[in-house]
């Protein structure tokens, strides 16, 4: 049974207010009359830069690439390793989708311009590859692919996720179950090393060290210029079934597993996996699992089918929307291919209600809809210094990593310590590998024989823990970051991984208990990243950087390392 219980309101001493609380109760006004318009013109300019580029032939898309590729070695060649910082891009620290507001660009640094790599490079459709820069990103990606019944086999479900982003970090979407995680996709890699030599890194090359240590690096090993990701084929619609369920927590997350996991281990049967899985967990007794599978036209269309043209601006948030079976019951409606994909993005999963806390009415989905969703960048351009800190200590974002069968504990330890609802359940296999990259499935999970376990692979999952605690709602006091450190220690003791995008509260040493730093390390000494590129903790790590703080790293390792290097 479940130990999840309800909170005592009456437990802690109501937190005091501050002037910051005042602030984000307006900040709805900044977002309409500023944010909001600004995303729109930006979304557009790079609309048309999207079909400008389309409209070039790959040939030519690919000479312009290479002249781009010059030009980054050639900047590489400029830098003074005496006198010049630690090399990163030229996008400024708030142009990021994530939480860390890139806090290591405020060291003095050297810079590399990579917003030229925004181009589909090429879709072989006999390799079933799609070649793309680091700049593009998944709408861009669906726009051109699913008119040709494609798709990238892992296609993040927010338009704003770019394939450097998804590759250097972390990535995971409805069908990662079937293909893994996003890196888990690629087929090959376009690296400049930082002594500028430009190199071709796949999984059975000379670069394949390379290869499996990119995912998760966070760019410290090389500057990712381009990539070869695979590719698969789709209908024209996902008929999506949602199916409620109650119950504690474990029971809950039981369900969750028993939605896409043969409990007879034939994980890889087609006709036992749905091809898409999601779950939602809206509250400690009830959620709502959904399984998906592609759909012909023709199929959508027959009498007594319901169509949800889900890309309408008016339509309700999907969460919401998915939140009506717990009432209606189980129901299935067939939704467009991308509109389906995308399904998160206009409400940015159910952050959207913290940004404007009216967006979900109808009538501002209805007036003002077709401006959603507000750009990441923009809203973190125009917070300040205490409303950043602020969200730090008074709001979650983090995705955690589990094993499948530890989901139940990991809800149960998420609403005992934080309470935050509604929680995004999304399996993802991680693949035994014949290195050990940065996150791997636990030792010998084979011999367990576990739930939607395989001989190569184990199961995960993704449980997105995104919104405000239940004590700040309640008006009592959260301290955001030891809860945080608390997680990644329970992650550490689990076997579990906490994506980077987020901020670590961890030490070093115990940052690299739940990675594994061997490859990843033997990379940095062996391309001569180490002095050129910050390595991935203090990326990760919370705080601003100092020049000085960084350089002294840096230097230890390099000092640590010479003598293995030589």
């Amino acid at each position: 049974m479940s130990d999840a219980k309800a909170p005592v309101a009456t437990a802690y001493p109501k937190r005091k207010i501050q002037l910051v609380d005042f602030l984000l109760s307006f900040r709805w006004i900044i977002v309409i009359f500023f944010v909001l318009p600004f995303s729109f013109l930006y979304y557009f300019s790079i609309y048309l830069g999207d079909v400008k580029s389309e409209r070039k032939s790959y040939k030519q898309r690919q000479m312009e690439h290479d002249e781009n590729v010059k030009e980054v070695v050639k900047r590489l060649g400029q830098r003074n390793a005496e006198k010049d910082g630690l090399v990163c891009t030229a996008r400024p620290p708030w142009v990021v989708v994530g939480m860390r507001n890139v806090d290591y660009k405020r060291a003095r640094h050297f810079e590399v311009d990579l917003s030229k790599f925004r181009n589909i490079l090429d879709i072989d459709t006999e390799r079933m590859v799609a070649k793309v820069e680091p700049l593009v990103n998944m709408g861009q990606m669906s726009r051109v692919t699913i008119p040709m019944n494609l798709s990238l086999a892992v296609l993040a479900e927010l338009d704003d996720l770019t394939v450097g982003g998804l590759i250097n970090g972390f990535g995971v979407e409805g069908s990662s179950h079937i293909f893994g995680l996003f890196s888990d996709t690629v087929v090959a890699l376009e690296v400049v090393l930082a002594d500028g030599k430009v190199v071709r890194a796949t999984k059975d090359n000379e670069y394949s060290d390379l290869f499996y240590a990119i995912p998760w690096s966070q760019g410290t090993l090389g500057l990712l210029v381009s990539a070869e990701i695979k590719l698969i084929p789709v209908d024209q619609y996902v008929k999506l079934t949602y199916k409620p369920v109650r119950g504690n927590l474990k029971e809950l997350a039981q369900a969750y597993a028993d939605s896409f996991a043969p409990k007879d281990g034939d994980q890889d049967n087609p006709s036992k996996v749905p091809e898409m899985v999601e779950g939602m967990i809206y509250g400690p007794t009830e959620g709502v699992m959904m399984t998906g599978m592609y759909a012909s036209r023709n199929e959508a269309k027959r009498r007594g089918n319901v169509i949800n043209n889900y890309g309408w601006w008016f339509k309700p948030w999907f969460y919401q929307h998915a939140q009506t079976a717990l009432k209606r019951g189980e129901f299935v409606e067939y939704i467009p291919t991308r509109d389906y994909y995308h399904r998160h993005t206009r409400s940015l999963y159910w952050e959207g209600k913290l940004i404007l806390p009216f967006g979900d009415q109808f009538w501002f989905r209805f007036l003002l809809g077709w401006l959603m969703p507000p750009k990441i960048a923009l809203l973190k351009a125009t917070q300040s210094e205490a409303i950043r800190n602020y969200y730090h200590d008074h709001h979650v974002i983090q995705d955690l990593l589990v094993p499948l069968y530890k989901v139940g504990d990991c809800l149960e330890w998420v609403h005992r310590e934080m309470e935050v609802y509604p929680i995004w359940l999304c399996p993802h296999r991680i693949y035994k590998l014949p290195v050990r990259p940065m996150i791997y499935p636990e030792p010998g999970f084979e011999k367990h024989k576990r739930q939607g376990d395989t001989e190569y692979a184990q199961m995960y999952t993704d449980v997105g823990v995104y919104y405000v605690p239940g004590a700040v709602l309640r008006g009592e006091p959260f301290d955001g970051s030891e809860k945080c450190r608390q997680l990644e220690l329970w992650l550490i003791e689990n076997h579990g991984f906490q994506a980077q995008y987020a901020v670590t509260e961890l030490t070093e040493k115990n940052f690299w208990r739940m990675f594994d730093n061997g490859l990843y390390e033997q990379c940095r000494r062996k391309y001569k990243a180490i002095g050129t590129f910050m390595s991935v903790y203090y990326k990760s790590k919370k705080g601003r950087k100092t020049e000085k703080e960084v350089q002294e790293a840096e230097q230890e390792k390099a000092e640590q390392e010479t003598p293995e290097a030589n």
